[in-house]
């Protein structure tokens, strides 16, 4: 099992088990807090090898810097079944996200684990902009 690719993004696709991601990005700069992110995606890539045929499940864990969940973790189950001709087997995981809420600024991440073991975080820091000058400074 490889993780591909994992991605914090704007949107995201499966057409015909092509992964298509738009907008990557790990920072948000808010003008105020707290902040919502109107609409994100959450997209991973995992490629299976034969001897990992079987049912497993996905883990994703949306957490602040202290380790405390900012939403509920989403299970996502996967049935990974092998044609008689591939030694190899991609799938795509999307989750679409609206309105997340961040109360403060810091260190956020998505924690991705595959049957209890951790695989992978994607990162995401949250910031507050600066104030806008003076007019006429």
């Amino acid at each position: 099992m490889d993780v591909q690719a994992a991605v914090l993004c704007d949107a995201a696709t499966d057409y015909g088990g092509k992964l298509n991601v738009l907008g990557t990005f790990d920072t948000i700069v808010a003008p105020k807090l707290p902040a919502v992110h109107p609409q994100c995606s959450i997209a991973v890539r995992i490629v299976f090898s034969r001897i990992e045929e079987g049912t497993h499940k996905l883990r994703m864990n949306f957490v602040d810097e202290d380790g405390h969940s900012i939403m509920p973790g989403i299970d996502i189950p996967a049935e990974v079944r092998f044609p008689p001709d591939a030694s190899i087997l991609s799938r795509n995981f999307i989750v679409n996200i609206q309105h997340l809420k961040f109360e403060r600024a810091g260190h956020y991440g998505i924690d991705i684990a595959l049957d209890g073991r951790h695989e992978t975080s994607i990162p995401l820091q949250v910031r507050l902009a600066p104030p806008a000058p003076a007019p006429g400074t």
